[in-house]
């Protein structure tokens, strides 16, 4: 009950990160300003969900010395930000990278631009039994994502172990993150799958949980190619009539993206500041967020591997097909 008591007051301060609706501040435009020798007659409409995704872009928001090119809106989940990208209320967004194929197979409407998060999903375990994925054999994991990114990773990551679903091992789903935490704390789940910063909440808060395994290593142990789940996209048209302004978008965000990385502590305050996560949380979780920058022939290289991978699994998570090359922006 202690564990419970604790966790819960860590998850009321950062329940809102993947899933809330209700936040005031989720739902408002930011705006940043950005100089540039491209102009623009009205900003460029940047999206993001309120998660790792939006990490990388943290410090080109937070940017004082730039002039208002770009306004930025946050939101708790991606059918948020498919709404504005189809309605033309966002040119540039931060989305899971298979929304990237799935929105590219319904009509071409966008590119992909680059990869700015790989793999955010860890097992976790009360104990200290699990060192490789064949210890999982036997075991009942708790996850959330069915039917999405974290089921088909770890179901793959199991077959390619040798391990069934079902029959080796069992997985049971659970809706929301903080439900499983919860789980976790109380000592009713023994092994879960969690992303950042989840993962952070529950080990901060529960001395006897541990990361066991990291999904995205494991991964690329199996298949040599990269679990990437974030990826910035842009409107096909947008782009092909602002493709300077595209690039000056892509390399300010780069410079962000590294700072993210290498400025811990102050890229935690501006989580916290944007509304995106408690800095407490950031600063803990950011190093294990996997916030990259890919772009032009590695970015198109690791997500064909990682398009192959759910095509196999499920096709339908990618849009029913492999995506064909147009999909991918390559600045030659």
């Amino acid at each position: 009950m202690k564990s419970v008591r604790k966790l819960s007051g860590i998850l009321a301060a950062i329940m809102l990160f993947a899933f809330a609706s209700g936040c005031q501040k989720t739902e408002n435009t930011s705006s940043v300003d950005r100089t540039g020798s491209t102009p623009t007659i009205n900003p460029i409409q940047v999206a993001a969900l309120k998660g790792p995704t939006a990490l990388g872009m943290l410090n080109l928001m937070n940017s004082d010395k730039e002039t208002e090119n770009y306004e930025f809106t946050i939101k708790s989940k991606p059918d948020e930000v498919v709404a504005l990208l189809t309605s033309k209320s966002a040119d540039i967004a931060a989305v899971p990278t298979n929304l990237a194929a799935t929105l590219y197979n319904k009509n071409s409407s966008v590119k992909l631009l680059a990869l700015n998060t790989l793999g955010v999903l860890y097992v976790l375990e009360k104990g200290d039994t699990i060192q490789s994925v064949k210890d999982l054999k036997g075991k009942t994991i708790y996850s959330t994502g069915q039917g999405a990114v974290p089921e088909y990773a770890l179901n793959y990551v199991l077959e390619q172990n040798g391990l069934t679903v079902g029959k080796d091992v069992t997985v049971e789903y659970k809706t929301e993150h903080t439900e499983l935490a919860a789980l976790m704390a109380a000592d009713k789940a023994s092994v879960a799958v969690l992303p950042q910063p989840f993962v952070t909440t529950v080990t901060s808060a529960n001395a006897d949980v541990r990361v066991a395994l990291d999904l995205t290593k494991e991964w690329e142990n199996v298949n040599h190619t990269t679990l990437t789940m974030g990826c910035l996209v842009v409107r096909t048209e947008f782009l092909e009539n602002n493709q300077p302004a595209v690039e000056q978008f892509l390399s300010a965000y780069k410079e962000s993206a590294k700072k993210a990385v290498s400025d811990v502590e102050g890229t935690a305050k501006l989580a916290e500041e944007f509304d995106i996560i408690k800095e407490a949380v950031a600063k803990k979780a950011i190093p294990a967020c996997n916030i990259v920058y890919i772009d032009g022939q590695d970015m198109k290289t690791k997500a064909i591997g990682f398009f192959n991978v759910l095509h196999q699994a499920n096709p339908k998570s990618i849009g029913g097909k492999m995506p064909d090359e147009n999909l991918y922006y390559i600045n030659k």
